[in-house]
């Protein structure tokens, strides 16, 4: 693919975003196939340097960000005609509760997964809580001369601190795990919004 082909498809990709982004990319992906060139690569070396144009139109929706694209969406939007405006005023009765309570559903369950997440570092908080405490009890029970409840001291210190450890590395994976699902429901809901921009 040469340099004029993939810029028209990167173009074509990135038509649901604001113009300014659109033109900034394809400046800069412009100039870094004209550097490649100029540093002996031919043209399709230099673009197929770059990675596909579905990569590049993935990142780049990654990195604008949602409220810009709704701006952009909002202020050039087209002129609705008679019956949309008609439609939309007697449908309100329907759709406007139907959008609050799926945007209240949607809503709820991240702040759930998200409670859950706390929960998970609270639960490993607590087992770190639970080893020191029973390391304290131990001695204090040791020092008194309490050799059976320090020994028993002791052994739950050590469970807790040994569940704490694989607690820990569950509490990373499931941060990390709904992070990432947070950025490709960012995504999604920026490509649905760019879709529908495409198709007028």
């Amino acid at each position: 693919m040469n340099k004029e082909s993939f810029l028209a498809e990167l173009r074509s990709g990135l038509s649901g975003l604001p113009q300014a982004d659109v033109e900034e990319r394809l400046s800069f992906y412009g100039e870094m196939i004209d550097d490649r060139v100029e540093e002996g690569m031919t043209e399709e070396e230099a673009v197929a340097g770059i990675g596909p144009v579905d990569e590049v139109v993935k990142q780049t929706v990654a990195d604008v960000p949602l409220t810009k694209i709704v701006k952009e969406k909002v202020s050039s939007g087209r002129k609705l005609r008679g019956w949309e405006i008609a439609l939309l005023i007697l449908g309100f009765p329907l759709w406007f509760p139907l959008l609050i309570a799926a945007a209240a559903v949607a809503l709820s369950l991240y702040v759930v997964l998200w409670s859950l997440i706390v929960t998970l570092w609270a639960v490993e908080i607590s087992l770190w809580a639970g080893a020191l405490a029973g390391i304290v009890s131990a001695v204090v029970h040791f020092v008194r001369g309490n050799t059976v409840p320090g020994i028993a001291m002791l052994g739950i210190a050590a469970f807790c601190a040994g569940a704490s450890v694989f607690m820990f590395y569950g509490c990373v994976a499931a941060t990390k795990g709904l992070v990432r699902l947070t950025k490709k429901m960012a995504l999604g809901l920026k490509s649905l919004i760019i879709g529908k921009e495409r198709s007028k």
